[in-house]
């Protein structure tokens, strides 16, 4: 059988935030044993399948899905007053390929919607109001 998971970085990024005072390897091996429905007590004997189902489990152990679905909110809440500012200078939000055209733009973001960053919504939406402010968009 091939290995099918070959990067076991996410494993360790949380299997590190875990507390446990005993002897970690043996802590791994019983961790992958309990996901493998003791099949095998090795990381590279794992299913594409039960390593996802276990870095999931140990997120929700170690709080990091609390963290990531924080940020996904929060991006997601940012979108949102951008998108509303978009469609008030009025460009239709309902169109993407419009939206991405106006976002390309490198005074606007530089690069389609789906890539702008939490950080660089913040400053569209700056730049969004600061159009507002002056009167809108001018058509060229």
């Amino acid at each position: 059988m091939a290995q099918e998971v070959t990067n076991f970085a996410r494993f360790y990024a949380l299997f590190n935030k875990l507390p446990y005072q005993g002897d970690r390897e043996e802590f791994k091996k019983q961790i992958v044993l309990q996901y493998t429905w003791n099949r095998t007590d090795s990381l590279k004997e794992m299913t594409a399948k039960e390593y996802e189902v276990c870095c999931t489990a140990l997120e929700k152990l170690s709080g990091q899905d609390e963290w990531r679905q924080k940020l996904r909110e929060e991006l997601r809440r940012k979108r949102s007053v951008c998108l509303k500012l978009m469609q008030q200078l009025g460009i239709d939000t309902t169109d993407w390929n419009r939206v991405n055209e106006f976002c390309n733009n490198p005074r606007i973001a530089g690069k389609p919607f789906v890539q702008v960053s939490t950080a660089e919504l913040e400053q569209l939406a700056i730049k969004l109001r600061a159009i507002q402010r002056k009167g809108g968009l001018t058509d060229k």
